[in-house]
């Protein structure tokens, strides 16, 4: 269930990385942990991203989260379709789910590849 394509951080974001611009969506370990997602939060388009800081929330039955940038960058867009139906996160987190697309301009060396993310997954479900 980690896609081999993405990259991840430690707060269970992923991205997916095509040239200079990056997919950005929650994992579905996250969203397993979240269970079922009520709202979401995304940034502004044309935001400025700061690896690690916060980019916006999401909230579900059982709780509140922070969203985190994953990379530098710009946001270019933002998945409006979340804002009707945030349960789209549950339902496909690495497809329609995804969060928001941004424009890098670094950070990228700081991600984990899938087999690193797999193991802080399994220490975390420990």
């Amino acid at each position: 269930m980690i896609p081999k394509d993405l990259l991840y951080t430690k707060t269970h974001e992923w991205i997916k990385i095509e040239g200079d611009t990056g997919i950005i969506g929650i994992t579905h370990f996250a969203q397993e942990q979240l269970g079922d997602i009520t709202f979401v939060e995304l940034p502004e388009v044309g935001a400025s991203l700061t690896q690690g800081e916060e980019m916006g929330s999401i909230e579900s039955v059982k709780a509140a989260s922070e969203l985190y940038a994953p990379v530098d960058g710009e946001v270019l867009e933002v998945n409006t379709a979340l804002e009707d139906a945030p349960e789209k996160i549950n339902e496909d987190p690495y497809g329609e789910g995804w969060l928001c697309k941004v424009k890098i301009t670094g950070g990228k060396e700081n991600l984990l590849d899938a087999d690193a993310y797999a193991q802080l997954v399994a220490e975390e479900e420990h």
